[in-house]
């Protein structure tokens, strides 16, 4: 547990908490760590939850999918975020998304009622937990409700340009990567790979956009 803690440290859940006690809280909170391959399943949809898990090493993705097998990504977590804290809160009977490695990976894992209800020792830490996973919770609310902006322009390049402004403006520079490959960024679009392609190519003969891969930069202010 101990090479974690300068990843916890920054973590939201973990703000406003001396880095001296981590270890001690992590001990009070049951916390265990588990290792996933690359696109090894985590959690599956229809699973009871009862945990929120923190990504220590590598990445992790939120994944759904319909009954003809289409994949939608609802979101990456990268090294140091959070998951499955919403669906914990709600006390969910069945996981409605699973959780999958998108790159070799470990995860730590906090059993929700300790971090909500204080302890038998009554640890001073359980009320600013609880204020912190209110405010992750919100700001998980937040990033839904701009994924929902991006996928309901009603063409593939509205839906593009949309992601990659937002991506530039919480990275406050013109030059970014982005968390996805091709296939991967045309799932959390919910659009046709092939027509997200071409649609990014086309950008770039225009003149709005750069690219190479997964690395982006914008040429314009603005888009219409």
């Amino acid at each position: 547990m101990k090479k974690y803690l300068y990843i916890l440290k920054n973590n939201p859940l973990f703000a406003r908490i001396d880095e001296n006690d981590l270890e001690s809280m992590l001990v009070c909170l049951s916390a265990t760590v588990k290792d996933y391959s690359k696109n090894e399943i985590i959690l599956m949809a229809g699973d009871k939850i009862s945990k929120v898990g923190i990504v220590v090493e590598g990445s992790v993705q939120i994944v759904k999918e319909d009954i003809l097998g289409n994949r939608n990504i609802i979101a990456q977590i990268d090294t140091g975020q959070i998951f499955a804290e919403a669906f914990s809160c709600a006390v969910t009977e069945k996981l409605p998304v699973s959780v999958i490695a998108s790159a070799n990976c470990t995860v730590m894992f906090i059993d929700y009622k300790r971090i909500i209800y204080t302890c038998n020792n009554s640890c001073i830490f359980h009320h600013k937990l609880l204020e912190n996973m209110l405010g992750i919770l919100a700001r998980k609310n937040i990033l839904l409700n701009n994924k929902i902006e991006h996928i309901s322009k009603r063409t593939t390049r509205e839906k593009a340009l949309s992601f990659l402004f937002s991506q530039a403006q919480q990275q406050e520079k013109r030059a970014f990567r982005i968390p996805f490959n091709r296939q991967e960024l045309a799932d959390y679009l919910c659009v046709d790979r092939s027509a997200l392609s071409n649609e990014l190519s086309k950008l770039r003969e225009e003149g709005i956009i750069e690219f190479n891969r997964n690395e982006f930069q914008l040429l314009i202010d603005e888009f219409n």
